[in-house]
């Protein structure tokens, strides 16, 4: 029995459990050859309801809170890694409009979103500037009650599927202000929006993880995110958040995944009379895999849970992104070691899971991003209250179960 599950929040793994074996095992093999996106799989998660399931309910979703997120996205990457990144990218598409949504955005956004009938992105990094967000290039110019967008956008997780992007701009020249962005709510179907042809990754087959052009785009002013030169504060507090939580857990599950298949093959295969297993060498890489895993699970769950009570964790969630991504990326690796010349083969799933851990590592910060991050608390670098301290009490348990009516 896990710590931080609930019975609540073991039937809900039950629950997502069996439909991952149900409705996603049998679309990875097509997933996987086909080199394409998978339009069906986004649909038949969201209409489970569990892209809301930090929503409030009173825009109708299901305020179950960070450690059911994580499970769902767990559990769900267990089976496929693209079916976990589907679903986190959405929900971190989510967290910017609990964070910095007017009360008619929310009621305009949030049901739908919550009900399955709408799936929204964050489209923020672009080729120039990566992960330094204040680099970007991208424009947002003011014309009476609308701004004009222009820019493109790179690496937008379900680029290929949203209905609505979270985009952040440059309102004014970097020059003038080099700190002032700005975020928007951008219709996917609208004038001057349009996604570029699909690139399969390396892993995460399946998974729409595309580039988003945005040419004259006239929205009004009423689809601003916050204030003029709120950008930054979107893009890094659903990153901090929702994006690093969302990643370990993908992480997670295919580090599971991964454990799972390797313990199965070291019983199953027998060398000089006995398991493989019980050989010292194997056994003690499925002990690091074993340790790994449970340290991985460890960290990732206390920092959702801790966001479940509204406390300060933003070093808990670098913590949890680094080790898990980490964990999943060795263990992959030593999976498809100890399958020897099997490993190789494409019948056996240990070759995919760690093409799909590696395609984990950038979003929302590298390992090394991560380190600096974990650096800076240690020393005691201040940056201003923790995105933990100024959000978190947003998604508490408390405050979505209050806001039920």
């Amino acid at each position: 029995m896990f710590v931080f599950e609930t019975d609540d929040h073991r039937q809900l793994r039950r629950t997502v459990r069996d439909f991952a074996l149900a409705e996603v095992a049998p679309r990875v093999a097509e997933m996987e050859s086909s080199a394409d996106v998978d339009t069906v799989l986004p649909d038949l998660i969201a209409r489970r309801g569990w892209i809301g399931v930090t929503i409030p309910r009173r825009y109708g979703g299901m305020a179950a809170g960070h450690v059911a997120k994580t499970i769902i996205i767990e559990e769900l990457s267990r089976v496929s890694g693209a079916a976990g990144a589907i679903a986190q990218a959405s929900q971190l598409g989510v967290a910017k409009i609990i964070h910095f949504g007017s009360e008619q955005q929310k009621q305009q956004w949030l049901p739908p979103i919550a009900a399955g009938a709408c799936l929204p992105t964050i489209a923020t990094t672009e080729e120039g500037s990566g992960g330094h967000v204040l680099a970007m290039q991208a424009t947002a110019t003011r014309d009476g009650d609308h701004y004009i967008l222009n820019g493109r956008k790179k690496y937008i997780g379900n680029s290929h599927v949203g209905d609505v992007h979270g985009a952040v701009f440059r309102a004014v020249p970097e020059s003038e202000a080099p700190r002032s962005l700005t975020a928007f709510l951008v219709e996917a179907n609208r004038p001057g929006v349009r996604v570029e042809p699909y690139q399969p990754a390396l892993g995460l087959r399946g998974f729409s993880f595309g580039d988003v052009v945005f040419e004259d785009v006239r929205v009004p002013a009423a689809n601003r995110l916050g204030a003029e030169g709120d950008g930054l504060d979107v893009a890094y507090s659903s990153s901090v958040l929702y994006g690093r939580l969302n990643l370990a857990a993908v992480a997670l599950g295919i580090l599971a995944a991964a454990v799972e298949d390797t313990v199965a093959f070291a019983k199953e295969r027998h060398r000089y009379g006995r398991e493989l297993g019980r050989h010292p060498v194997i056994g003690g890489r499925i002990g690091q895999l074993e340790h790994r895993l449970r340290s991985a699970r460890t960290a990732v769950y206390q920092a959702a849970h801790l966001l479940d009570h509204g406390k300060p964790c933003d070093a808990d969630l670098f913590d949890a992104k680094y080790g898990a991504v980490e964990a999943a990326i060795a263990s992959a690796a030593d999976a498809v070691r100890i399958h020897g010349g099997a490993g190789l083969r494409a019948d056996r799933r240990v070759g995919r899971y760690y093409r799909d851990a590696i395609c984990i590592d950038a979003p929302a910060g590298t390992a090394d991003i991560q380190l600096h991050r974990l650096a800076e608390h240690a020393l005691g670098i201040d940056h201003g209250p923790q995105w933990s301290q100024r959000f978190a009490h947003l998604t508490a348990l408390s405050t979505a179960k209050e806001t039920a009516a």
